[in-house]
């Protein structure tokens, strides 16, 4: 099939170019779908696992459990600090004016 880009009207090609990219998104998304159903097929039959099983572990994310806090404010309790990261003003103020990280203990 031959079609001449030339002769058609910008609206024409711009209708092709649209009918292209459905065409192209739908082949993609079939060949993901046959993709997935034989690594599906294989990993049944072959190892006797569902291919969820295989790739659950590697998509889920740990999540990071919060660090309590280790430091506070002296007049602002609210204002606190874990110890990890960067300082907050708070303590660099403190540290600043002669104080130690002792001084801000959570007690």
């Amino acid at each position: 099939m031959t079609v001449n880009l030339e002769d058609m009207s910008l609206e024409e090609l711009k209708s092709l170019q649209k009918d292209v990219n459905k065409a192209i998104d739908s082949y993609e998304k079939r060949m993901r779908d046959l993709a997935k159903q034989e690594l599906e097929s294989i990993a049944l039959e072959k190892f006797g696992f569902k291919l969820e099983e295989l790739v659950s572990d590697k998509l889920t994310k740990k999540t990071k459990k919060p660090v309590p806090a280790k430091y506070q404010h002296p007049e602002n309790p609210s204002l606190t600090w874990s110890g990890r990261g960067r300082k907050p003003k708070f303590v660099l103020e403190h540290l600043d004016n002669g104080g130690s990280l002792d001084d801000l203990l959570i007690k």
